[in-house]
């Protein structure tokens, strides 16, 4: 069992920055998805297990640089540019399949970290 705890949501303004966090007990491909409320789930990036390899959503392409240490067993979600519609709990994943950027690529969920950004 893979345990994820996600870190370094809060509340900023339109324009603003944040960098979040996931602590993960184990080793594999790792992403972020977002779920914003009355919507689904959604991918916005994945890494792979030696981080050579980066996917994106199109909304966060070029905003969001997603990152990690293995030596730390920590990935690292970077947001620049932060735009309301970014507003969503932020869920770190891990799976073998997270390329597929859909929530049944993910096998493993943390419980969420709440991103706020105000226009």
């Amino acid at each position: 069992q893979v345990q994820l705890e996600e870190s370094g949501g809060g509340l900023v303004q339109a324009g603003g920055s944040l960098r979040l966090s996931c602590a993960s007990s184990a080793l594999d491909n790792m992403g972020w998805f977002r779920q914003a409320p009355g919507k689904e789930r959604e991918f916005v990036a994945a890494i792979s297990l030696r981080g050579g390899i980066t996917a994106y959503a199109d909304s966060v392409e070029g905003r969001f640089t997603i990152s990690r240490d293995n030596a730390r067993n920590t990935m690292y979600l970077q947001m620049t540019n932060l735009k309301p519609e970014d507003s969503a709990v932020y869920y770190c994943a891990a799976g073998s399949r997270l390329f597929s950027r859909t929530i049944q690529g993910s096998d493993y969920w943390g419980q969420g970290t709440q991103v706020t950004v105000s226009s």
